[in-house]
């Protein structure tokens, strides 16, 4: 499994205290993204300068010359540079540093299981990313391992994913928090990258098969807290027949820091940060079309 982080006593990702296994790799590529080092399916180095020393070891090992060192500062000409990752494991600040690290399913687990002893009744473990079922057979095997030792699983998607492996998740998974972006297939495809279509085929088709699902909606000011959204909010709501509810999560640009550390640029955007009305807003909508909201 291609892992970016295992990240430990979660609260806002499933029920109870969760540990969150993020994944690397997306098809989706979201204007707004706070992940973007899961973005990318290969491992990427990530180049923070404020931790550099200046010690010049990685200009040393490097065998095609992507960085170069001066009195003021230091280069890294991601162009030259082909993955080796001998500059990670010269450089002793961390100012370099992979994106992602390969375990194997048991690997991963052994960690899961560290944890167990906090989980109590209704905590347990949930795959993020990125989109977990990128690696879906790997995916599969984590869940089912954690079934098989009574922890509680969720899963985090986008719901772009090939839906043949839903007949095997499904089953595996107590709770999928399911994003729904747009419901304006345009704007979709503009702040995305692809069209909504397949993830309303998806989820349509988890809830069939008995999926428990919770709908989380990105609110980005100036984006998508428009009424054609809420009424597809409200019309995907009403056909889903496991749906908990609908969360709806204020967008923040906390992803840009990651954006300048893949050597891109800082996607954060403060005038999409909505304030308190706008979720208010956005709530009381929903809740006169007899959506159940949790905001």
């Amino acid at each position: 499994m291609n892992v970016t982080e295992i990240q430990r006593f979660c609260m806002h990702d499933g029920p109870g205290i969760r540990t969150v296994v993020f994944l690397k790799g997306c098809p989706l590529r979201c204007a707004w993204c706070h992940n973007p080092e899961t973005q990318f399916a290969k491992r990427e180095i990530l180049f923070y300068p404020k931790k550099c020393i200046g010690c010049s070891a990685c200009a040393y090992v490097c065998p095609n010359g992507a960085h170069n060192i001066t009195d003021t500062e230091h280069i890294f000409n991601r162009k030259l540079c082909t993955g080796c990752e001998k500059c990670i494991e010269a450089c002793c600040s961390k100012a370099l540093a992979a994106s992602s690290e390969i375990m194997t399913t048991d690997e991963v687990f052994a960690e899961l299981e560290k944890d167990r002893a906090f989980y109590g009744e209704n905590g347990g473990v949930t795959l993020s990313g990125g989109e977990p079922f990128m690696q879906a057979q790997e995916a599969v095997e984590l869940l089912k391992m954690c079934k098989n030792h009574g922890i509680g699983t969720a899963v985090e998607t986008c719901g772009y994913f090939e839906a043949s492996i839903l007949e095997e998740a499904v089953p595996l998974v107590d709770c999928f928090l399911w994003d729904f972006k747009d419901g304006n297939d345009e704007r979709h495809k503009k702040y995305t990258g692809v069209s909504n279509d397949k993830i309303k085929r998806n989820i349509l088709l988890a809830d069939s098969l008995g999926a428990n699902i919770v709908l989380r909606c990105i609110m980005v000011k100036g984006v998508n807290i428009k009424e054609d959204h809420f009424n597809a909010i409200a019309e995907l709501w009403h056909r889903l027949k496991h749906c908990k509810y609908v969360e709806l999560i204020p967008y923040h640009a906390y992803g840009g820091s990651k954006m300048t550390a893949l050597g891109k640029k800082d996607n954060g955007n403060n005038a999409w940060i909505p304030d308190k009305n706008d979720i208010e807003y956005a709530r009381g909508f929903l809740e006169r079309l007899n959506v159940k909201v949790k905001a």
